[in-house]
């Protein structure tokens, strides 16, 4: 299996996701109550803070924020009903285009709020473009907090999809390896001690507070007993690579978050298969920047792999732990999956 089959995939897949990345992910929601009050009074005390510019005396300030509310009101209501409206087909949406789409749509509302003053005779000359640019400015703001206070929410998330991940070692494995070992207790007890201490290890490893982050050497440790394990069960059809430079051991990663891959190369490329299949594991660092391949051979006729929940639990955490640093791209070209994810050193 050569790397090349499946590295020029990620040109034509790699910017754009699988149907199963495609879930519908609000960046914001502009229906919740408490979302509106919140946008009501942030977009209330800036006006309250412009009037204070050039006002001399309380009266003065009181007229110049009225009259300003009398445009700024209007328009976060508007924004607020439209983006609420809008929902359904934001989420559909990724997430950088619902934040120019609601930036535009704060300019839009902007212009309804001097609108307003115009029809109300309050105004004689309207900042038309001040009033544009204050209500993309203000949307941008409120946008922008929005999805901060959703990232103040992703780590607890996070911990707990990782709970359910550490807990989620599958009944059929653990039956399937405990079945493994017994048939070799008489006839080969040695390799039926040896299975029984990967498993030991692996239930360890997996079942322990590891947090944050560990090492990329640790990954490939655990990686290696699963595939020990799994090596037993179906023999010759587990063709397993490993092709490992010693430099990116150091690199960190989000725990347990290669062994789902490993894992999926099996049960979608092993299982299903009755010549079995290859899984390569690869690392490599280049710099400052350590890539991780995981590939595998897929039967004749199989498409897409499973419903892609490892795929974004990976996704998810790496960007949680490495931001915009850590890259995770996948691909079937020609019957070879690759799973690719590249972190900084």
């Amino acid at each position: 299996m050569k790397d090349t089959q499946i590295l020029s995939a990620f040109q034509e897949l790699g910017s754009q996701p699988a149907a199963a990345d495609v879930l519908p992910v609000a960046v914001f929601d502009a229906c919740q109550m408490g979302v509106v009050l919140r946008a009501v009074l942030f977009v209330e005390a800036a006006v309250g803070v412009v009037a204070m510019f050039g006002a001399v005396g309380f009266t003065e300030w009181a007229v110049r924020a009225s009259l300003a509310t009398g445009a700024a009101l209007p328009a976060t209501l508007s924004w607020l009903l439209l983006a609420c409206l809008a929902k359904r087909g934001l989420v559909r949406l990724v997430p950088p285009v619902q934040y120019a789409l609601a930036v535009l749509l704060g300019a839009a509302c902007g212009l309804v709020g001097c609108g307003v003053l115009a029809l109300s005779g309050f105004a004689e000359r309207l900042p038309w473009l001040a009033c544009a640019v204050s209500g993309a400015l203000l949307s941008g703001v409120l946008v922008g907090s929005l999805v901060l206070r959703a990232k103040g929410r992703t780590p607890a998330d996070t911990a707990a999809r990782l709970n359910e991940l550490q807990s989620r070692i599958r009944p059929h494995f653990l039956f399937n390896t405990l079945n493994s070992a017994i048939a070799l207790v008489r006839a080969e007890p040695a390799r039926a001690e040896a299975l029984l201490e990967d498993l030991s290890d692996l239930f360890r490893h997996a079942l322990a507070d590891q947090g944050g982050a560990v090492t990329l050497a640790d990954e490939i440790a655990l990686a290696q007993r699963y595939l020990a394990i799994e090596q037993v069960r179906f023999g010759d059809r587990l063709k397993v690579q490993w092709r490992l430079d010693p430099a990116a051991g150091s690199a960190k990663l989000p725990p347990l978050i290669l062994q789902p891959l490993v894992e999926n190369a099996v049960i979608h490329g092993v299982e299903p298969s009755a010549v079995g299949a290859e899984v390569q594991i690869s690392t490599h660092r280049k710099g400052t920047v350590v890539v991780i391949k995981v590939t595998n051979t897929v039967p004749a006729g199989q498409g897409r792999q499973g419903a892609g929940v490892a795929l974004k639990n990976v996704r998810e955490r790496l960007a949680l732990l490495h931001d915009v640093q850590g890259q995770f791209r996948y691909g079937l070209r020609d019957g070879v999956y690759q799973v690719r994810l590249e972190v900084p050193v």
